[in-house]
């Protein structure tokens, strides 16, 4: 059964940083490009980082330079370090593969406050 747990969200003042880590089963983790996915308020969800299982990374225009995706392979772990964060950051996060998604986990709400 694949699981998806995220946490480390919280509110946080414009500027502000916060790491999200997201915890993986080995099914969807292992040899998966893993990616960190948000979805806004009446807004599709969107892929805004990804890190392949070799390390390469790839982010979306909107959060590049303020954003770093990191992964622990040993420990099926994703992390998201957002560092100097806007209003517009403000969304459910959501981790997941990229090339083969699995069921949703819950997300963790990150709120900016301007």
């Amino acid at each position: 059964q694949v699981q998806l747990v995220e946490s480390g969200g919280g509110l946080v003042q414009t500027g502000g940083s916060l790491r999200l880590s997201c915890a993986a089963s080995g099914s969807i983790f292992n040899f998966n490009t893993m990616g960190w996915y948000r979805q806004a308020p009446g807004k599709q969800r969107e892929l805004v980082a990804s890190i392949a299982s070799g390390g390469t990374t790839n982010y979306a225009d909107s959060v590049k330079g303020r954003f770093t995706i990191s992964r622990e392979n040993a420990k099926n772990m994703v992390y998201l370090q957002m560092n100097s964060l806007e209003p517009e950051d403000t969304a459910v996060y959501y981790c997941n593969a990229v090339y083969s998604v699995g069921s949703w986990g819950q997300g963790t709400q990150v709120t900016v406050s301007s």
